[in-house]
């Protein structure tokens, strides 16, 4: 059973009651990422995510560590493009000190110069080794081309150059702008009943804001294609297509499709590219759901000299799935998973914490176990290929990093 209560200072609690289990997550989820920032500040989102745990008025950063390591409990944080969220999972006995320690890591966090300039360089060095993975940046990379300049495509981390400007004033400054409480949702899942929403509306409940909400700009989808030439072992491809916002209509169906083209280990890239000629070890399709735009990303890293081939082979499997569409047992199958995929979910605390939260940041609304299962039930043949038609067409972002820098050849094709 999930309570919702709003307080008077418009913070959002959420608190899911699991009386079988003995631990508690809690979740401070706040509507801002890098989606919220302009060039000069990219990354502070990130940053700022680093330095909450780095020491508050009355604890260092070793005690906030040591507060959660007395307890035997696990805390925290991640920053995506449009929101932040500081976490903990303690035992039930402990909810209240993870709460308080959580609530001193939001209000009172010192922002000490010291400790800026030593987490500035862990920061630097956590860019570095993200440079370091071409994997992972070439999906930056297509956000670059799927979205330009807007800041959908900023990368989260930010920049060397964007990180040497922040300072504690530049910090407090974007927590007052973007931390307002309409901003702010607290998740709680585990053994605590509702008497708990009160504990949470003593921390969170009375602080106020002069800010008003942040407008977003809806951004356009483009087209790009852009290569880096790095000195890599392999190519890293990926391909981007217009896909839905979060709380599309048509969600489960794109779901269903994406598991079915690149989502599974028996999907269609993973069987074709991998199984059956042996182009990759990693092929995987994927879809981001933001709150006015989406996107569906296909990659796979091979290497330099079978480029060209995995290329077209990922374009004839998706010719194929658009001409003749899925199957009776493609559809069968991905819905069983997807729903086992959700009960197993519901085992964990952390799990049900973060669905709760996002959803009423996202959303502002939560649907039951029973209603998703008949939303999944629902999904037919004729809705997923609809959508497969709509969605994978001739026009697409790409982003390649490879040791040439070459597009491939099939490219020229379309």
């Amino acid at each position: 059973m999930i309570t919702r209560h709003t307080c008077k200072n418009g913070v959002r609690i959420v608190l899911e009651n699991i009386p079988t289990v003995r631990s508690v997550a809690i979740g401070v989820w706040i509507g801002t990422g890098s989606r919220s920032e302009h060039p000069e500040i990219n990354g502070v989102s990130h940053f700022l995510e680093h330095m909450f745990f780095k020491g508050t008025k009355t604890r260092s950063a070793r005690d906030i560590a040591e507060s959660f390591d007395q307890i035997g409990g696990q805390v925290n944080a991640f920053t995506s493009k449009e929101y932040t969220c500081y976490y903990a999972k303690v035992l039930d006995e402990h909810s209240n000190q993870a709460l308080d320690v959580l609530a001193d890591m939001f209000f009172n966090s010192a922002f000490d110069e010291e400790e800026l300039a030593r987490e500035k360089n862990v920061v630097y060095e956590e860019i570095k080794m993200y440079e370091d993975t071409p994997d992972d940046i070439v999906h930056d990379l297509l956000g670059k081309a799927v979205y330009g300049d807007h800041p959908l495509g900023y990368p989260i981390l930010g920049t060397e150059e964007t990180l040497k400007t922040f300072n504690g004033d530049s910090l407090r400054s974007y927590m007052e702008k973007m931390y307002i409480p309409e901003n702010v949702v607290i998740s709680v899942a585990g053994n605590v009943d509702d008497s708990f929403i009160k504990e949470v509306e003593k921390y969170f409940g009375t602080y106020t804001s002069s800010y008003d909400a942040h407008q977003y700009v809806q951004p356009a989808f483009h087209t790009n294609h852009i290569a880096r030439k790095k000195d890599t072992e392999q190519a890293h491809l990926c391909l981007g297509f217009e896909g839905l916002p979060i709380g599309g209509k048509d969600v489960y169906s794109l779901i269903v499709l994406n598991n079915v083209l690149g989502g599974s280990m028996s999907s269609r890239l993973f069987q074709e590219v991998r199984e059956q000629r042996g182009l990759a070890y990693s092929v995987f399709s994927y879809h981001s759901s933001y709150r006015d735009s989406g996107l569906v990303t296909i990659y796979g890293g091979t290497g330099s000299n079978q480029l060209d081939v995995l290329y077209d082979t990922i374009q004839d499997t998706l010719t194929e799935l658009t001409d003749t569409g899925i199957t009776a047992k493609e559809l069968a199958n991905s819905k069983e998973q997807l729903k086992g995929n959700l009960m197993l979910s519901l085992e964990s605390t952390n799990s049900r914490m973060s669905r709760n939260g996002k959803n009423e940041l996202m959303l502002g609304h939560h649907r039951s176990l029973d209603e998703i299962l008949d939303l999944v039930n629902n999904v037919t043949i004729d809705s997923v290929n609809s959508l497969a038609r709509s969605i994978f067409k001739d026009d697409f972002a790409l982003s390649l990093i490879s040791p040439s820098g070459e597009m491939p050849k099939g490219l020229n094709k379309k």
